[in-house]
C-alpha cells in the first residue's frame, strides 16, 4: 500500500464521474498520504474474510428468514 499519486487520484476521480484537475488531485493526495503511510507496516496482513459487496445480500438473507 503506497501513497496514491495525483495521476491516481484523477484517474479514480474521473472513473466515479467527478473529474477533478492535477492540482486538486495532488491536494487530495497529499491530504490522505500520511494515512496510506501509517498503515503500511501492517498493509496486507489484514485478514478479508468475505468480500464487502457480499455483505449486502448476507444481510438480505438473513432478514427473509
Amino acid at each position: 500500500m503506497t501513497k496514491p499519486t495525483e495521476k491516481e487520484i484523477s484517474a479514480v476521480a474521473s472513473a466515479a464521474g467527478v473529474p477533478v484537475d492535477m492540482e486538486v488531485a495532488a491536494r487530495i493526495a497529499n491530504s490522505i498520504g500520511p494515512a496510506f503511510e501509517g498503515f503500511a507496516a501492517i498493509a496486507g496482513t489484514l485478514p478479508f474474510d468475505l468480500e464487502p459487496s457480499t455483505f449486502v445480500f448476507v444481510q438480505t438473507e438473513k432478514a427473509a428468514r
